[in-house]
C-alpha cells in the first residue's frame, strides 16, 4: 500500500503531470504580480499545445514546435496586454475571450489541417521532448532509498528540469531584482511608479509577455511530452486549477510549486487508483478523476478570503493628468 501512494512510480508520475501546472502558475504570478488578472491562461496554454504539436507534425522538430508554441502563446498574451493595458478593458472578460478563441480555433485549424476532427497526427520521438537519463543515475537504480531517489528525479523530459528551475528563479527576480521590485510596485501602487518615471504600461507588457512564454512551454509540454499528439481541449482545466494554486499559494512561488505538486500528485493517484480494490470496493473510476478539481473548488472555497492579491490586481490604469 505504501508503494502505492508513495513509490517511485507514483511520485516520479507526479512531477510529470506538475509541470504544466507549475509554468502556470508561474505565468499567473508574473501577471497578477504587475496587476494584470490571466483568466486566460487555459487558453494560451491549449493554443501553445495545437501550434506545438501541429509544428512537430509538419517539421518533425521538437526545438521548432517550441520555439512556435511560445511565439502564438506570446501573441494571445499581446492581445490580453492589449485589451486589458491599452484599451483598459475588463481583465476577466479579456481572459475569458482568449480561452474560448484558443478552444474553437484549435479545433477548426486542426480539422482543415489533418482531417482527423481536430486531432493531429501521432508524433514521431525526434518531434517530442523524450525522457531523459541523467547521468550516473541510473547505475544507483537497485540500491536500496538512494534508487528510490535516483527514478524519482531522472527519466524526465528537458521542459521538466526547465520549469523546475525557473521556480528559484523566479522566486529570486521578483524579491531581488530591480525589475521584479518595480514590477511588484506596478502591482501594488502603480501611481507611485509612474511619479517616479517608470513607465507602467511597459512593466505590465513585459509581465504579460513573460507570461505569454511560460504558457508556451507549458502547451508544448502537455502535446509533445506529456502525450504525443494534440486532442481537443487537452489541457483540461489545468490552466484554473493553476490559477487555484496561486491564490493558495497567496502569490508566491516557492508555495505555489507546493500546491502544483499536490495536484500533481492527485492526478496521478487518479491513474494508479483505477482498478485498485480496497476492502473488496472498487473505486469508481469517476470519483477518482474528480479529486483534482475538487481540490480546486476547495482551495478557491477555502482561501480565496484569506489570500491577499496584490493591491491594483485587475484595476485597469490611467495615467493622472
Amino acid at each position: 500500500m505504501l508503494e502505492l501512494f508513495l513509490g517511485a512510480e507514483t511520485l516520479s508520475s507526479t512531477i510529470r503531470l506538475s509541470v504544466p501546472l507549475i509554468l502556470a502558475c508561474l505565468a499567473g504570478l508574473w501577471s497578477e504580480r504587475s496587476g494584470i488578472v490571466d483568466i486566460g491562461l487555459e487558453g494560451k496554454m491549449l493554443i501553445a499545445a495545437f501550434a506545438a504539436a501541429s509544428t512537430a507534425a509538419f517539421y518533425n522538430n521538437a526545438l521548432l514546435a517550441l520555439f512556435v508554441a511560445i511565439l502564438v502563446s506570446v501573441g494571445f498574451a499581446l492581445v490580453h496586454g492589449y485589451a486589458a493595458i491599452n484599451q483598459r478593458g475588463n481583465q476577466v472578460v479579456s481572459g475569458v475571450a482568449i480561452n474560448m478563441l484558443a478552444a474553437g480555433l484549435a479545433v477548426v485549424l486542426g480539422n482543415e489541417w489533418f482531417k482527423e476532427g481536430g486531432r493531429t497526427p501521432a508524433l514521431s520521438s525526434e518531434a517530442r521532448f523524450m525522457p531523459i537519463d541523467l547521468p550516473g543515475l541510473s547505475e544507483l537504480y537497485n540500491v536500496p532509498v538512494l534508487g528510490v531517489v535516483a527514478r524519482i528525479i531522472s527519466g524526465h523530459s528537458l521542459l521538466t528540469y526547465l520549469t523546475i528551475a525557473l521556480v528559484p528563479l523566479t522566486a529570486w527576480a521578483l524579491a531581488r531584482t530591480r525589475f521584479g521590485l518595480r514590477l511588484r510596485a506596478v502591482g501594488e501602487n502603480p501611481h507611485a511608479v509612474d511619479t517616479a518615471g517608470i513607465s507602467v504600461a511597459r512593466l505590465r507588457y513585459q509581465a504579460v509577455l513573460i507570461a505569454g512564454v511560460l504558457c508556451g512551454i507549458a502547451g508544448t509540454y502537455i502535446s509533445t511530452s506529456l502525450s504525443a499528439s494534440f486532442v481537443r481541449d487537452m489541457t483540461a482545466g489545468r490552466g484554473f486549477m493553476a490559477l487555484a494554486a496561486l491564490i493558495f499559494a497567496n502569490w508566491r512561488a516557492w508555495p505555489a510549486l507546493w500546491a502544483c505538486l499536490l495536484f500533481g500528485y492527485l492526478q496521478a493517484m487518479g491513474t494508479r487508483l483505477q482498478g485498485v480494490k480496497f476492502a473488496g470496493v472498487e473505486i469508481p473510476v469517476q470519483f477518482i478523476n474528480m479529486l483534482p478539481y475538487v481540490m480546486t473548488v476547495v482551495l478557491l472555497a477555502g482561501f480565496i478570503g484569506k489570500s491577499i492579491p496584490p493591491k491594483a490586481s485587475g484595476i485597469p490604469y490611467t495615467k493622472d493628468r
